[in-house]
């Protein structure tokens, strides 16, 4: 025999039924009729800096493949974890995404308390590139590489000052490991990214800092400013001359810049792997490969997989690196 519902089950059934239909929805139906409207590419750092560079090819070209719009949305702040943070909590239904980067989802946790996990509240969709920091100075110093730079420094003490794009992005971390290395005292100078520093390195405001190669390559390649070390373990393609700091005898500064895109947790997996099907041929393509290419970064693809284990395996190093430099932000 049939039991009898209840009368709390016949007051709650009128009220579930379009719930359990929506969850219905939220998986294999989501996934097939994706995308059906406007998809936003959060990016954590100010206009005219590398990730919103790099973002806006990708928003191109995912435009064209997709057949729907791709719009960046640049939420600067707290070292990338305000836009963070703002995905994490999105709908996770493949129209709110990450360009992420090595802060977000590998220096914050070391440096700061996270209202969100980089691991945990993320499905990675896949990497974009990678560009090794370089160490540049204005041309106004006078001094041909790094070896010099260190030696300049020291012999004028307190005069010097170098750029950062904020307190606790790569370039201040690789310039206190470049510090600790070389056994510098110099002041370190945040600002609101990368952009307004590498303007201020040129004017002479602070004599050198350390941006992505990406960023600064204009600049270098239009004499504006002059690369001293590669702040990696290998010379750069596009700066043969280069020589690394490890060349130059300074140990220990290795920080290559890796950006990569990231949905909020719980996207489902069909259209994660369509973002990474789709976001992996607009980087196969050579007009926009060669975009990110001149400007010195290297596109890398990958899975979703991969990349998690990326991420995992960066947040581990990072707070290693800086427990042991005993790096802080103030």
């Amino acid at each position: 025999m049939r039991p009898q519902p209840t009368l709390l089950s016949a007051f709650l059934t009128p009220l579930l039924t379009p719930l359990m239909a929506s969850l219905a929805l939220s998986g294999p139906a989501l996934a097939q009729n994706w995308p059906d409207k406007t998809i936003t590419i959060v990016v954590p750092t100010a206009a005219g800096g590398a990730n919103d560079a790099m973002a806006r090819i990708i928003a191109q070209g995912l435009s064209a493949r997709l057949g729907k719009a791709v719009v960046v949305d640049n939420k600067a702040g707290a070292n990338g974890a305000i836009a963070a943070e703002f995905v994490a909590r999105a709908a996770p239904d493949g129209y709110t995404i990450m360009f992420g980067y090595i802060a977000t989802h590998g220096i914050n946790p070391a440096l700061q308390k996270l209202r969100y996990d980089p691991v945990a509240d993320f499905e990675p969709i896949g990497m974009v590139a990678a560009s090794p920091t370089v160490l540049v100075a204005n041309n106004a110093v006078p001094v041909k590489n790094a070896k010099e730079l260190v030696q300049l420094i020291k012999s004028k003490p307190d005069t010097f000052s170098y750029a950062t794009a904020g307190n606790g992005t790569a370039p201040h971390i690789a310039g206190e490991l470049f510090k600790l290395s070389a056994g510098l005292d110099v002041v370190s100078v945040p600002y609101k990214g990368s952009a307004p520093a590498v303007v201020d390195t040129i004017a002479g405001n602070t004599q050198y800092m350390f941006p992505s190669l990406f960023t600064a390559y204009p600049q270098i390649k239009g004499g504006k400013l002059k690369a001293l070390g590669i702040a990696g373990e290998k010379r750069s393609s596009v700066l043969p001359d280069v020589p690394t700091l490890a060349e130059q005898g300074i140990a220990d500064v290795n920080m290559s810049q890796w950006y990569a895109m990231f949905a909020p947790a719980k996207t489902p997996k069909a259209v994660v792997d369509r973002l990474n099907r789709e976001m992996n041929a607009v980087l196969a393509d050579k007009n926009a490969a060669k975009r990110i290419e001149d400007q010195g970064a290297e596109v890398e693809t990958g899975t979703p997989e991969q990349l998690k284990t990326l991420v995992k395996s960066e947040v581990a190093h990072w707070k290693s690196v800086v427990t042991a430099a005993k790096i802080r932000v103030e």
